[in-house]
């Protein structure tokens, strides 16, 4: 007698949704009877699928963790969204190891796609364009990320072996708040023990994570992502500038986003509306390699401005707007 192969398909479905089933619910689900229900199960188990039996009151079937993951059952719009997915990451950098593990995840969900779906697929794909070039970043390797989030869930300390951009080796001890994707890489934040400071990393610059015995607590305060935008703010450059801006935190964060300045009022995040779109004049703060770009952009800001340091940026805005007045008195 054949097997009701699609019935059995469907029981798998059912239980990847996860939870406890009842054999009454899914007798119910599958239209047929409790003991039908019991023989689909054993042929998932044929098939090496991990199918527990809950006993008691509420008991039931439910899928056990094995050491590989049991076949999954995509609809037509969940798979445009897993391939999908693949191809944004892969252009924002958001991927781990190499590029290749997401070129052939894609290539098994194609494979097995129905022709259909395929071609509106392939369709879609020719249609779609990017406004930004695609990413070229060093990416982590996916133990690390797991084992770095692993010590960011239990608040563990893990200890990393860590190349810094000038190719300086050390192993920390990281007290690690949490994980952060920005601008096509990954991050990590957290407390360095050596220095007994805050810092942010690129995942991609550790070589080894691994877990150490203990606890501790994230401190109050900003989250882990606003930590990492003040570490890129904060960061030692070749120059200190210091301005006092007359606007909003809005009008003066759309020129000058959290990566690049920090304002006197770190509170923002957390500021009531009324506050952030009250005009007055703030400090802002910015470390930078270079000056030549803020004049344009202080310009574009078209809000009044005091540069308290350096004095040559102060120069530069002057030469700026006596460049831009010779060019609109010209006939």
């Amino acid at each position: 007698m054949p097997r009701p192969t699609g019935r059995v398909l469907t029981l798998l479905e059912l239980l990847q949704s996860g939870g406890t089933r009842t054999v009454a619910e899914l007798a119910d689900r599958l239209g047929v009877e409790g003991r039908t229900v019991r023989r689909y199960v054993d042929h998932l188990i044929d098939l090496d699928v991990p199918v527990e039996s809950v006993r008691g009151r509420y008991g039931g079937y439910r899928l056990a963790p094995g050491y590989r993951l049991p076949p999954l059952m995509l609809s037509d719009d969940e798979a445009l969204a897993v391939l999908l997915g693949l191809v944004a990451g892969r252009r924002a950098g958001l991927t781990t190891t190499e590029h290749t593990a997401s070129e052939t995840a894609s290539a098994k969900i194609r494979r097995v796609l129905p022709q259909h779906l395929a071609r509106r697929l392939d369709t879609l794909l020719e249609a779609l364009a990017f406004t930004d070039q695609p990413g070229d970043f060093d990416t982590p390797d996916a133990e690390v990320l797991l084992a770095v989030a692993d010590a960011v869930r239990h608040r563990r300390p893990v200890s990393i072996r860590y190349t810094d951009r000038d190719g300086r080796r050390s192993e920390r001890t990281l007290h690690a708040y949490g994980i952060v994707a920005h601008a096509g890489r990954w991050y990590v934040t957290g407390k360095d023990d050596r220095i007994g400071e805050d810092r942010t990393f690129r995942l991609d610059r550790i070589a080894d994570a691994r877990p150490l015995p203990g606890s501790f607590e994230p401190p109050v305060g900003p989250g882990p992502a606003q930590r990492v935008l003040s570490a890129f703010a904060t960061a030692e450059y070749r120059h200190d500038v210091t301005l006092r801006i007359h606007g909003t935190v809005e009008q003066i964060r759309a020129r000058l986003p959290a990566t690049v300045a920090s304002l006197e009022t770190e509170e923002y995040e957390s500021a009531a509306v009324a506050d952030r779109a009250t005009e007055r004049w703030l400090r802002v703060e910015l470390r930078v390699e270079r000056l030549d770009w803020l004049p344009p952009v202080l310009a574009s800001l078209d809000r009044p401005f005091v540069v308290e340091r350096p004095d040559e940026l102060r120069d530069l805005v002057v030469a700026l707007a006596d460049r831009l007045t010779s060019y609109a008195r010209r006939a």
